[in-house]
């Protein structure tokens, strides 16, 4: 058990690695949580009729910029 925790003497740089893709799965994983709530909470103010945010003006494509 413990060659396989000292990883044939990488384990120095095996386990932060394991390490920090744990970290950014897990940011991952919450980041995603919290833009569905964001967007479930946008979806229903949508469709009480209530805006959240006021909308852009939309542009005349043949205008010039």
């Amino acid at each position: 058990m413990a060659a396989f925790f000292d990883m044939g003497g990488y384990a120095a740089f095996v386990w932060p690695a394991y390490g920090l893709a744990v970290i950014v799965m897990i940011g991952l994983a919450l980041q995603s949580v919290a833009d569905f709530r964001m967007q479930r909470k946008l979806a229903r103010e949508l469709e009480a009729g209530r805006s959240a945010r006021p909308r852009a003006p939309m542009r005349n494509p043949d205008s010039e910029a």
